[in-house]
């Protein structure tokens, strides 16, 4: 399988007035076509580590690496002007929840039109039209009269699957997805999974699936990694996440509730400081 992104020793540091905050301690790992999540609990580095691979990290952090590289481009060296080009047709990322990611006084249908005309010259009518089916493509019904709604004029799942659409109309090699289910209920859950899943199988897509569901990673990714304060402290098989070996990795998973097991309270995570090192 070839390799599509290489990261190593990725670090994200925001100086403040009490000192400097380490989001991220020497990340590294690799991703061909294939969906690898990266699970930990909030404030581990998760979200910091896709936002600094997209060049997305607010202006005051600073992002280094050892190797930063998506199929033979340095993106340390890239320059501003590169890393826009790449974003959105190469590489594109869907943020957590959509309320905050669309334009509220901009149609769904234009917005989409928008990122396609970025990246493609073409006239307004074919952009039209590519953006109805890819709407129709994230199953979306009635593709057209959602081209012309507002994003508070449709429900948290449709809102998610416009977002798929506009990250997804310009084709790229590489998604970000960063919780993209985590503010929907389980059926539309499943639903935005099987278009990623599609994605990736048919257009040979790679797919990085930020998360903090184990459960659910489990079983959509291909790869895991976890990670705990900043760094990776485990990887391995997704089908094999349930015989993790790291005690931090154990103490996620026996946090989770069990089918008929009576398990109240749940078990609360032990935290050893020597994870954190």
């Amino acid at each position: 399988m070839s390799t599509l992104l290489t990261v190593k020793n990725l670090k994200v540091s925001y100086p403040t007035r009490t000192g400097v905050i380490e989001a991220v301690r020497g990340v590294s790992f690799t991703l061909g076509k294939e969906r690898l999540g990266i699970v930990g609990e909030s404030g581990s580095g998760k979200s910091q580590t896709g936002r600094a691979i997209m060049g997305l990290t607010p202006g005051h952090g600073i992002v280094t690496a050892d190797t930063l590289n998506f199929n033979g481009m340095d993106l340390l060296s890239a320059s501003p002007k590169q890393r826009r080009l790449l974003r959105g047709k190469r590489i594109a990322m869907v943020l957590q929840d959509p309320k905050y990611s669309l334009d509220p006084v901009m149609t769904i249908g234009k917005q989409i039109c928008e990122t396609l005309r970025t990246h493609e010259k073409i006239g307004k009518g074919e952009a039209r039209d590519r953006a109805i089916a890819m709407l129709e493509a994230v199953q979306i019904r009635e593709p057209q009269r959602v081209f012309n709604l507002y994003p508070h004029e449709v429900s948290g799942g449709m809102g998610q699957r416009a977002m798929i659409a506009m990250m997804l109309i310009a084709d790229p090699e590489l998604l970000i997805a960063d919780e993209p289910t985590s503010a929907l209920d389980v059926t539309v859950q499943l639903d935005v999974l099987r278009i990623m899943d599609r994605l990736v199988s048919e257009r040979g897509m790679g797919l990085i699936f930020v998360s903090h569901d184990l459960r659910l990673v489990s079983s959509f990714c291909d790869r895991v990694i976890v990670m705990y304060a900043g760094k990776v402290v485990e990887e391995l098989k997704a089908s094999e996440l349930k015989n993790a070996k790291h005690p931090y990795t154990q103490g996620l998973l026996n946090c989770m509730p069990q089918i008929g097991e009576n398990r109240h309270p749940l078990p609360v995570l032990d935290r050893k400081p020597e994870w954190a090192a």
